[in-house]
């Protein structure tokens, strides 16, 4: 099982509309859930504070933890396809976490399994997660050797 915890909820039909359509394509190899919470208007100590406590509550006990951290390492599509692949070999659950503006605390930093970058650039948050999701899909089509563009 994969899930996706984010903050911050998807507003743009478009971007909706393409999550919609990778949570489908992915239903073919996984069972997808994911996880939304609220973002906050405050300042970033307290935003944090209260981004990473309803983080910690969505943890699952046995879950393999990627948190997308721009400092995190870069892996190619194969490398996070074989990545996955043996994390699946332990583990049954991956939850991914993409935190909000400010990124992630310290405290959700510090369970993490695996810090995961896709780039050093900046992505807004809903696009990202589209983002994730694509190669997530990737993963699965590059695992079970079926062709997908390139």
């Amino acid at each position: 099982m994969i899930r996706i915890i984010c903050v911050g909820k998807i507003k743009e039909k478009y971007f909706t509309d393409a999550i919609k359509e990778y949570q489908k394509r992915l239903s073919k190899y996984t069972k997808l859930e994911i996880v939304e919470l609220p973002d906050f208007d405050a300042d970033i100590n307290t935003i944090l504070k209260k981004e990473s406590e309803l983080i910690l509550k969505q943890i699952k006990d046995k879950s393999y933890i990627i948190t997308l951290e721009i400092d995190g390492n870069e892996l190619s599509s194969v490398e996070l396809s074989k990545k996955m692949d043996n994390i699946f070999n332990t583990n049954s659950d991956i939850t991914f976490i993409i935190g909000g503006s400010y990124g992630l605390s310290d405290e959700v930093k510090k369970i993490s399994n695996y810090k995961l970058s896709f780039s050093k650039m900046t992505f807004p948050h809903q696009l990202f997660r589209i983002i994730l999701l694509e190669q997530i899909y990737r993963s699965y089509k590059i695992l079970n050797n079926e062709t997908y563009h390139k």
